[in-house]
C-alpha cells in the first residue's frame, strides 16, 4: 500500500489527481506505527507551483508574513495555545494536498512542522486564510470556499489585497459542510477561532483584540509584563526587607535574653556572695 501511494501515476490523470496524498482514514487506522511513520516521512514537505497559484509579488507575500508575525507574537505572549503557519503542506485523508497562505489550529503544540498530516495530528485546521493579489480570483473566492467547507474547516477568510476587500466564511455547525458568510460590522469581521476582529486599515489587514489593534495589544501585553516584572522585583525587595527586619528583631530579642540572663546570673552571684559573708560573720 505504501509503494502504491508514491509510485508514478498513470498517464492522462487530471492535475489534481497526480500528486501524493495521505492514505484514507481507514487505511491509516489499519497501519502499524512503523508504517505510519514511513508514510509521514514519504509525504513531500512542499507543494508544487502546478498545484498552487503562481507567485503574486511582494504585496501578497508581505500581507501573509506580516499577519503571521503579528499573530505569532500575540499568541506567544498571551500564552494561548495556537499553532500558526504560512504555506504549510496540509494532508487530509485521501484528499489532494494544499497549502493555505495562513492557517491556524487551536490547542495544539507550537513546535515547527514541515507538514500537517491530519490523521497523525488527530485534528484538522481550525482556520484558513488566502491573500489574493493577482491571478485566478475564482480559486480563492469560489473554489476554496467549497473545498475548505467540504473538509470541515470552521473558518475561512479571503483578503483581496488588490481590491482591498475582506471576505469571511464560517460553518454554522461542526457537522455542516457549507459555509455561511460572516457579516461585518463597520468593516470588521469576527473570527471565533482567533477571538479577534479582522479589518482592512490603511491598505493593510489588521487584527483587533478586545478593541485594540494587535500591534497595540502586543505593546500593551509587553507593558503589562513590564509591570508584572516590576511588581515581582518590588515584592522580592519587600520580602528581603522583611527578612532583614525579622533577623534584626530576632538578634535584638536574643541580645535582650542574653542581657537578662547575665543580670540574673549577677544577682545570683551577689546573693551567693552575701550569703557567704553572713556565714563568715557568724563564725
Amino acid at each position: 500500500m505504501l509503494a502504491s501511494m508514491f509510485e508514478p501515476p498513470p498517464e492522462g490523470l487530471p492535475a489534481r489527481a497526480r500528486f501524493p496524498r495521505a492514505p484514507s482514514q481507514d487505511d491509516w487506522d489499519a497501519m502499524s506505527e512503523e508504517e505510519r511513520r514511513r508514510v509521514i516521512e514519504a509525504l513531500p514537505n512542499e507543494v508544487t507551483y502546478e498545484e498552487m497559484s503562481p507567485p503574486e509579488g511582494e504585496h501578497h507575500f508581505r500581507a501573509k508574513i506580516e499577519s503571521l508575525d503579528m499573530l505569532e507574537r500575540f499568541f506567544g505572549r498571551s500564552g494561548r495555545g495556537m499553532y500558526l503557519a504560512c504555506e504549510l503542506p496540509v494532508y487530509y485523508p485521501a484528499t489532494r494536498r494544499f497549502a493555505p497562505d495562513l492557517l491556524a489550529v487551536r490547542d495544539t503544540g507550537r513546535h515547527i512542522r514541515d507538514k500537517w498530516v491530519v490523521s497523525a495530528e488527530g485534528k484538522g485546521l481550525d482556520l484558513a486564510m488566502e491573500v489574493h493579489y493577482g491571478g485566478d480570483r475564482k480559486k480563492d473566492a469560489e473554489r476554496n470556499v467549497a473545498f475548505y467547507a467540504s473538509l470541515g474547516i470552521p473558518e475561512y477568510f479571503v483578503f483581496d489585497r488588490a481590491r482591498l476587500k475582506l471576505h469571511g466564511f464560517r460553518l454554522p455547525s461542526p457537522t455542516a459542510r457549507a459555509y455561511q458568510p460572516i457579516l461585518g460590522q463597520r468593516g470588521f469581521l469576527r473570527s471565533e477561532v482567533l477571538e479577534m476582529e479582522l479589518v482592512i486599515l490603511d491598505e493593510q489587514l489588521r487584527f483587533s483584540y478586545r478593541g485594540a489593534f494587535l500591534s497595540d495589544s502586543i505593546e500593551w501585553i509587553s507593558h503589562l509584563e513590564t509591570l508584572v516584572d516590576q511588581r515581582e522585583q518590588q515584592a522580592a525587595a519587600e520580602a528581603e526587607r522583611a527578612r532583614a527586619e525579622a533577623e534584626r528583631a530576632r538578634a535584638e530579642e536574643e541580645h535582650a535574653r542574653a542581657e537578662e540572663q547575665r543580670a540574673s546570673d549577677l544577682e545570683r552571684r551577689l546573693a551567693e556572695a552575701q550569703a557567704e559573708i553572713e556565714r563568715l560573720k557568724k563564725r
